[in-house]
């Protein structure tokens, strides 16, 4: 009896070994979920997760939401990449809090969720996050905000993604932070408002959302001098409102991104200085655990930071920052 205990117990272990190699050595499949389809930064990074998935031998499949801010067409995505057999999802999250669940659901069907750019909240819910530093990221340009002003009191509007995601919190609290005015930290997900913030608005990301969002802060207060805005869209669509006032001259905008039309309008002052990140190097990584993972059993874990650099047209006193030329060397989109 002992014998035949024994072996069964040998057999169930093999059994238990087998499996383990076999979903080892999956063929990587990996799923990639942006926020929206249209920004030139997920634009991007679907190429290059497209580009790294062909190099490495991986099947690649992509989603993405209809808008920032779309939880529901990104839980839908996860659940159809799951269904599809996908090792790896990576996935810029709309709604930090939200799409836990459906994160849940797939790690439990043994996925492994790599989130690129944006976190979850809390950070744990996912296996590892690649992205830029972006509170780092808003701290620069404020450092370099208050130098341009050249001793001139602060009159802001700060134009956000929306309310509660810490990758708007990040960066509005940042840009504070690098300022030297009153700020939160990097691990809130609330927006500070010191007294010389004078307006602040939510813009989604989107040209035409800051364009009317800077025209409303006008209204509120017309001596604004200088403008924080959560990515170039939003920049751009703020300078045409600022233009159309006949204030472009007298206002300096800051912004985040380092997408090729973002460093073409710091060449041409509409922005005066941007945070460029690196979505490219966000894809390639996460495709690269995603075959790691397809490989060996060994999932990513906890946070890198893929590198932000200052890009400045002028430099200033004080704040170490690249030139228009190394940020178009570096940049991405159109």
């Amino acid at each position: 009896m002992r014998k035949v205990v024994g072996i069964a117990s040998l057999l169930v272990l093999a059994i238990a070994m087998l499996g383990l190699v076999t979903a080892q050595n999956k063929t990587p499949y990996v799923g990639l979920i942006t926020k929206t389809e249209s920004n030139p930064f997920f634009v991007k990074m679907k190429e290059g997760a497209q580009k790294e998935a062909q190099k490495l031998g991986a099947k690649f499949i992509s989603a993405a939401g209809k808008t920032d801010g779309d939880n529901a067409g990104q839980v839908a995505a996860i659940e159809n990449m799951v269904a599809a057999g996908v090792n790896t999802i990576l996935i810029t999250p709309s709604d930090a809090k939200a799409i836990i669940p459906a994160i849940k659901k797939a790690q439990a069907a043994g996925v492994q969720v790599i989130a690129l750019d944006s976190p979850t909240d809390p950070a744990s819910a996912v296996d590892a996050l690649f992205a830029t530093n972006n509170y780092q990221a808003g701290v620069l340009i404020g450092k370099y905000a208050a130098a341009a002003l050249k001793g001139k009191k602060p009159v802001i509007a700060t134009l956000d993604l929306f309310p509660g995601h810490p990758v708007g919190a990040q960066r509005h609290n940042g840009f504070l932070t690098g300022f030297g005015l009153k700020s939160l930290g990097a691990e809130s997900n609330e927006l500070a408002k010191p007294a010389e913030v004078v307006c602040m608005a939510d813009t989604f990301g989107d040209r035409a959302k800051g364009q009317t969002a800077m025209e409303n802060c006008l209204q509120k207060n017309p001596n604004i001098n200088l403008v924080y805005t959560i990515n170039e869209p939003a920049a751009a669509g703020a300078f045409q409102a600022l233009k159309a006032a006949g204030k472009e001259k007298d206002v300096i905008i800051v912004s985040v991104d380092g997408g090729c039309e973002g460093v073409r309008n710091v060449d041409q002052g509409i922005i005066a200085a941007t945070s460029q990140q690196y979505p490219l190097r966000m894809a390639a990584m996460g495709v690269q655990a995603a075959v790691e993972y397809a490989k060996t059993g060994k999932k990513a874990s906890g946070y890198v930071d893929t590198g932000v650099e200052l890009i400045a047209k002028t430099a200033v006193p004080g704040v170490a920052s690249k030139d228009v030329k190394y940020g178009l060397a570096n940049c991405w989109g159109q």
